[in-house]
């Protein structure tokens, strides 16, 4: 099974969160099940060029 770490919060009575690689795209779910659920499906649309343009996230090795 794969997974891919994301980074969530509770504001009143909303889950808001993204993906820790894709931290310009944020979703919400009134319950946090629909919140990783949302999140699955933002993946697949960023990882299936449904969505242009996706900036990521690298990591550089400094010396």
């Amino acid at each position: 099974m794969n997974s891919i770490r994301y980074i969530y919060w509770q504001d009143d009575d909303m889950w808001l969160g993204y993906l820790e690689e894709y931290p310009d795209y944020q979703t919400q779910g009134e319950t946090f099940e629909e919140l990783q659920e949302n999140l699955k499906d933002i993946y697949a649309d960023l990882t299936s060029s449904a969505i242009p343009n996706v900036k990521h996230v690298g990591e550089l090795q400094l010396a």
